[in-house]
């Protein structure tokens, strides 16, 4: 439903006054009464009710997926804000995608039902893990959350969240702790185990939650472990939808523009993507009713996602926040970014895609443009900023691998990451000072300013970069980017870059 303007008093979004809300925007057309639980998710945030409870909507208003309702399970202290606003509204949320013509697409949406703050009784959540309608567990935790080194690719046993889960499972309070534990007592009393279903922005990334969860189990159980690996499926999925952080002015917009009192909104862009492996324990919702592309093979869309849009955020970001963008949408309409994206995917990424039948990826890389100027989305360069050293090592570095073996184009790729190691210092080309969000911040932060007097000392952090250090073709590239960085500007450095 497309909407401009309507003044109302505000009506509290829940069950109770769903009735008064579908009059300024469009509602469930289903009884929630009638849905049952069969999804686990852990990490419901604006992307999990942006993007995949947002497809079992649109298969509940066809009359489908009526026993596939969300449970949310939160792990985390802050996961009981989540908690406690989906309590206030039954689980229902209003969710707003914004067109590139200034137009709105809004509805409520009521696929989730349930929320499960494990914190507060362990045991009970283990209990709902193991309930037989149970089919999948679902995870949008971040790159951050599989616990795994990032040269090395394994599960980090000394994790002390994970000692303490592994010294007493039957109290867990990781998402390792709580699965496993439910596959346990599945198995104890004969019920067939649920599919993991990884949502994350990570290549492989069901392959990648199928060795992390296993790495747990075997240093829990062996005999388990075994089990676990025979029985239960990691099926691999790509996702793809721009989704902003909700803020007090999304809030107020919903409430002015709509009359509706939602304390968590969801804001997104109108491109919704999601390809996904038919891989199942048993059964799954017709995701394929709803637009989903469930296919035999995900590594080829995942890789063209990761590598060009992905990878794109990052090229964007640190240059755009250094030369005083805060808007994405402000960096993408600058034709000097856009040509040094475009030259990034289609001379360094491309080459390290695998084939894609019937798609276009000249028409993709152009799309991508398209929505990162996407003003309506309000995206924040700050957002595509934070947390690097969980997305630099997944998104960028496999492309420079790559080339680097292929002795493929690895400068603007280089430049990406001198342009990472310049915003890392904390202070932008005006001389503001940076809030630097990641969890390598004050590591990053303290190399990235002995950059001056030793050059290379930000990308000799192996446990991020790997050996480029030592490849001299990447770093001769990378530190001319980074002098022209600190004696030229951002901006110049570009224009150098691109001609």
């Amino acid at each position: 439903m497309k909407l401009d303007s309507i003044h109302l008093d505000n009506i509290h979004l829940d069950n109770a006054h769903l009735e008064q809300v579908v009059e300024t925007v469009a509602t469930p057309a289903y009884d929630r009464s009638k849905l049952t639980a069969g999804i686990i998710h852990f990490g419901v945030g604006g992307f999990h009710r942006g993007h995949q409870a947002m497809y079992l909507d649109a298969l509940m208003n066809e009359g489908k997926a009526m026993d596939w309702a969300i449970c949310g399970m939160g792990v985390m202290a802050s996961d009981a804000h989540m908690r406690d606003v989906l309590k206030a509204s039954d689980g229902l949320y209003t969710l707003i995608a914004k067109n590139p013509d200034g137009t709105r697409d809004v509805r409520v949406i009521g696929s989730i039902i349930d929320y499960v703050f494990a914190p507060d009784d362990p045991a009970a959540a283990v209990e709902r893990l193991a309930d037989p309608a149970i089919r999948i567990v679902s995870l949008t935790i971040t790159e951050g959350g599989y616990n795994f080194h990032h040269v090395t690719g394994e599960f980090d046993l000394e994790n002390a969240s994970v000692r303490a889960d592994l010294a007493d499972p039957t109290n867990p309070g990781t998402v390792f702790g709580l699965v496993c534990a439910g596959l346990r007592l599945r198995r104890e009393r004969g019920i067939a185990p649920f599919t993991v279903m990884s949502c994350d922005n990570i290549q492989g990334n069901g392959h990648v939650a199928e060795r992390m969860f296993n790495a747990y189990a075997r240093a829990l159980d062996p005999e388990f472990a075994q089990w676990m690996k025979d029985q239960v499926p990691f099926p691999n999925s790509m996702v793809d939808r721009i989704t902003p952080s909700t803020t007090d002015a999304d809030r107020v917009d919903v409430a002015a523009t709509y009359g509706i009192e939602d304390a968590w909104p969801v804001v997104c862009e109108d491109f919704c993507q999601w390809v996904l492996e038919d891989r199942f324990a048993a059964s799954r919702p017709p995701y394929q009713d709803a637009g989903v592309q469930v296919v035999k093979e995900v590594a080829p869309y995942e890789l063209m996602k990761l590598r060009l849009l992905n990878a794109s955020h990052q090229g964007l970001c640190y240059f755009g926040y250094l030369a005083g963008y805060r808007a994405v949408h402000d960096v993408a309409r600058n034709p000097l970014f856009s040509r040094f994206l475009l030259r990034y995917m289609d001379e360094e990424a491309t080459p390290t895609l695998e084939p894609l039948p019937g798609v276009d990826l000249d028409a993709y890389k152009h799309q991508l443009i398209g929505r990162f100027s996407n003003e309506y989305v309000a995206d924040t360069v700050a957002r595509l900023c934070a947390e690097s050293s969980d997305r630099i090592p997944k998104w960028l570095m496999p492309v420079v691998r790559d080339n680097l073996a292929a002795d493929g184009r690895i400068e603007l790729s280089a430049a990406i990451v001198a342009s990472w190691a310049r915003y890392a210092e904390g202070v932008d080309e005006r001389g503001e000072p940076i809030e630097i969000v990641d969890r390598l911040a004050d590591t990053l932060t303290a190399v990235a300013l002995r950059s001056k007097d030793d050059i290379d000392s930000f990308i000799a952090q192996r446990d991020v970069f790997g050996a480029v250090v030592d490849d001299e073709r990447f770093s001769t590239a990378y530190e001319k980017v980074l002098r022209s960085l600190h004696e030229k500007g951002s901006l110049a450095t570009l224009q150098d870059l691109v001609g």
